[in-house]
């Protein structure tokens, strides 16, 4: 007699290494089904690759013909026309129209890495073309993200004509507007998430802009400088400009601030943004920039950069000058042509690095206390809205991410002002438009300003108003982070043994690289490896050492992991066998060479199948 159905045994999700709870919680899953491992072995076999790099390329979705060019991606085959941006062809001859005029040009950039190494570019540029720009990035405490009237009136005062602003200004309207009536032409190079009333600009230069087919929505603003760039060489080429006194100058020379502006800003590194990331990082090897030069030197980066390099190493730095410092620092750094100025730049940039940091920790133990009270034992709400007086308005961006991968939903932090105001920053998780939320909730009248992308977002509101945003921000989000958060799943592209990692295989995973948003690093299992060292190191990190059934070693460090669920199962567990994941990278200390695990999760291994009866 065949038993009912709701007598069968049904089987759990698959789970890699039978990891169905992982000690930050996580269902870990083979990044590839059937049908995926069948085309990571096609793509082995066809392209005489390692397997490991082959699973890895298929995890990403890559076509079986399309690996060649994955493998090497070039500007040259992923630049589209530029032409098909709207309102490029505007903004091009508006800009060549200064250049052959010889006009004074005002560049208005935004605070942070993408705003400097956009307005640096740009500049670069221009200067090569015989004019002296004005330069103004604002400072973030007094006047706020975006053109604002006062400064564009100095501007004006100051003889521009034409006012070109990067990275900012698509929601610029009545500063924008003022400075039509001052007289000046107006060209905006943006790519920040559109409202419904657009500025009455000469170009307003916007993959985003709901008219715009381009598909270019993903560039940073950096990455739309470039192509803009290169739109702007071509009619200055159709113009007969460029002589023999005037060579055109050589764009791919500065694709060094294109992919320190790309990374910084977690653009998806997908298409044309991972082409300008690896041809960015073959250029600041050779370390012919003196600006990214002394910014390497002084954040003590051995052997050549890597894209995570330019996220948590070069990228704080520049952002420390916009957050707690001088505004134009970054700028200034990019584009200084004395080795020892340019020293003495970053050196203060890393000083306000350092003093950022021991602000934002402390904004960050009381936003996660505040956090940690509003979700409460039962682990409820949707979205994570922190606020306090005496916050640095600097550092809630980083509060905002930071609490954002602790509770693992979208999160703000805002600082509020002894006047009765709240400035703060928003971070959200995939799959969840924050951007979209707040510009609806500046409509609505529940927020005074607010705008940015899916994943971030800025906000101001009136302090009385706090309560109502929260109320709002979670009603609004609700089911998509529900939706988003239902299965939390860590994805293993393959396992390996200790005796496998070494630095042959962290080159060949890398050649699957650039790596960072939309295309993450290879995430490495370690089976059953006994974890025979742990122990606290820095701020809050544990360096570990695992070791294989057959005595090989694998040093790992697990970040920012004390006081967290992972640093706790990893003290719990010494001298105890663990599944481990983590991602690979080469240590270099002193002129050696050894490779390291960051470690991402741990689980004690399960030597029976879970069935759910």
């Amino acid at each position: 007699m065949t038993p009912p159905v709701s007598a069968l045994p049904i089987e759990a999700p698959q789970a890699f290494l039978g990891v169905a709870y992982s000690a930050t919680g996580k269902l870990w899953r083979d990044r590839l089904d059937a049908r995926g491992a069948a085309r990571a072995l096609a793509i082995a076999q066809r392209h005489d690759l390692p397997e490991m790099l082959a699973r890895v390329i298929a995890g990403r979705g890559i076509d079986i013909n399309a690996v060649d060019d994955f493998l090497d991606p070039t500007i040259r085959k992923l630049m589209p026309d530029p032409f098909t941006v709207t309102q490029m062809e505007a903004a091009a001859s508006r800009i060549s129209d200064a250049v052959a005029r010889r006009e004074k040009v005002a560049i208005f950039g935004d605070y942070d890495v993408d705003g400097a190494t956009s307005a640096a570019l740009l500049t670069w540029h221009l200067r090569h073309c015989g004019l002296d720009p004005l330069i103004h990035i604002p400072d973030r405490i007094f006047e706020g993200y975006g053109p604002n009237v006062e400064a564009i009136r100095s501007l004006a005062d100051k003889g521009a004509k034409l006012l070109i602003t990067v990275d900012c200004g698509t929601t610029s309207l009545e500063p924008l507007a003022e400075a039509k009536r001052l007289g000046m032409d107006v060209v905006v190079i943006d790519h920040h998430q559109c409202g419904d009333e657009l500025p009455v600009v000469d170009a307003l230069v916007n993959p985003n802009r709901p008219d715009d087919l381009s598909g270019l929505g993903h560039l940073a603003a950096v990455g739309l400088v470039f192509v803009t760039l290169v739109a702007v060489n071509r009619e200055l080429r159709k113009r007969n400009f460029w002589a023999a006194e005037m060579p055109e100058p050589d764009l791919l020379g500065v694709l060094h601030h294109v992919a320190l502006g790309t990374v910084a800003d977690v653009a998806p590194l997908l298409g044309l943004n991972r082409a300008f990331v690896a041809k960015g990082l073959i250029a600041m090897r050779r370390r012919d920039h003196i600006g990214h030069t002394a910014l390497m030197d002084i954040a003590r980066l051995n052997g050549p950069p890597e894209a995570w390099h330019l996220g948590f190493m070069l990228g704080p730095r520049i952002n420390a000058g916009g957050r707690i410092g001088r505004a134009d620092l970054g700028v200034r750094l990019l584009l200084e042509g004395d080795i020892s100025e340019a020293a003495r730049i970053a050196a203060e940039l890393d000083r306000l690095n350092t003093e950022r940091r021991v602000i934002e920790q402390m904004a960050e133990a009381q936003a996660e206390a505040e956090a940690m009270a509003s979700l409460g034992l039962e682990d409820k709400g949707a979205v994570i809205v922190t606020a306090s007086e005496g916050w640095h308005p600097g550092v809630v961006g980083l509060v905002a991410s930071r609490l954002k991968e602790k509770f693992g939903r979208p999160a703000f932090a805002i600082a509020l002002e002894p006047g009765g105001l709240g400035t703060g920053s928003g971070r959200s998780i995939t799959g969840v438009d924050l951007g979209k939320a707040v510009r609806q909730a500046v409509q609505d009248g529940v927020l005074m300003k607010g705008g940015g992308h899916a994943m971030a977002a800025g906000v101001t509101l009136k302090k009385e108003r706090l309560a109502e945003f929260r109320a709002y921000i979670e009603a609004a989000l609700a089911a998509d982070v529900a939706e988003a958060r239902h299965v939390n799943e860590l994805f293993i592209d393959g396992a390996v043994s200790a005796r496998a990692v070494t630095t042959d295989l962290v080159n060949t995973l890398n050649r699957a690289g650039p790596f960072g948003s939309a295309n993450p690093e290879p995430l490495i299992a370690l089976p059953s490896h006994q974890l025979v060292y742990a122990d606290e190191v820095g701020q809050a990190h544990l360096r570990v050492r695992f070791k294989s059934g057959d005595g090989a070693m694998v040093n790992g460090i697990a970040f920012r992991s004390v006081g967290q669920k992972l640093g706790n199962a990893l003290l719990e567990n010494r001298g105890q066998p663990l599944h481990v994941a983590g991602s690979l990278t080469v240590d270099r200390w002193q002129g050696a060479e050894r490779v390291q695990l960051r470690v991402t999760d741990v689980a004690v291994p399960n030597p029976e199948p879970t069935l759910i009866r």
